[in-house]
């Protein structure tokens, strides 16, 4: 039987994928283009022909991430009160380390050679958004909202941290990990409950995504 050759877009997703792979296991320096070309089962011009070269290819993998992981975050923090979006942003956030692993390991490992995005930029956008919703929360409760940016650092670190180091230990589970740290960005260190639950409404999320 003939196998049917990949058109120009098929085999660009291809070596995407195999990239994606590669990069995660190895690196942007350990990664070399007769690797990926050999997994791919092409010849190296093929790669050249598609992307320009490792690093071309490096940039559009890590673009993809970017954008898929912003997305989660932002729909996380789109909907429901203060404490719900910020349980369902540290839910996404462990979610997307749990299923997308190679993904995740790119973004925190290495910088994107020539370009300025990095994971960092996409914290930065995540705590302008965290900063809005306690912003928000400060005023209702007479605080000042000016210090919000300050507590949106202080959580999206706290949040980005533990989900470097669940990487590698993926215990306790996510929900479990979720809850504590919530705990502590919303009660503190004075008022923290010794057996922390997420609230109702995550709890109720995840409940039926479990039935799909």
């Amino acid at each position: 039987m003939v196998r049917q050759r990949m058109t120009g877009k098929e085999r660009r997703e291809q070596l995407i994928s195999i990239g994606r792979t590669v990069f995660a296991e190895r690196g942007f320096e350990g990664t070399s283009v007769e690797e990926i070309a050999a997994r791919a089962a092409v010849s190296k011009p093929v790669v050249y022909e598609h992307f320009g070269g490792k690093e071309g290819l490096y940039a559009v993998v890590v673009d993809r991430e970017m954008i898929r992981l912003e997305q989660i975050i932002t729909d996380a923090l789109s909907k429901g009160r203060s404490r719900v979006r910020v349980e369902q942003a540290v839910l996404a956030l462990l979610t997307y380390v749990e299923e997308e692993t190679d993904g995740f390991l790119i973004l925190v490992r290495d910088l994107v050679p020539g370009k300025d995005q990095s994971y960092a930029t996409l914290l930065n956008t995540a705590v302008g958004q965290v900063s809005h919703i306690l912003g928000n929360s400060f005023e209702r409760q007479g605080l000042d909202p000016h210090v919000a940016i300050l507590y949106g650092q202080a959580l999206v670190g706290m949040v980005s941290m533990t989900a470097q180091w669940w990487l590698d230990e993926r215990e306790p589970a996510k929900e479990v990990v979720a809850a504590h740290i919530v705990n502590l960005c919303w009660n503190g260190l004075a008022g923290m409950s010794s057996t922390p639950t997420l609230s109702d409404e995550v709890q109720e999320q995840l409940r039926l995504a479990g039935e799909k």
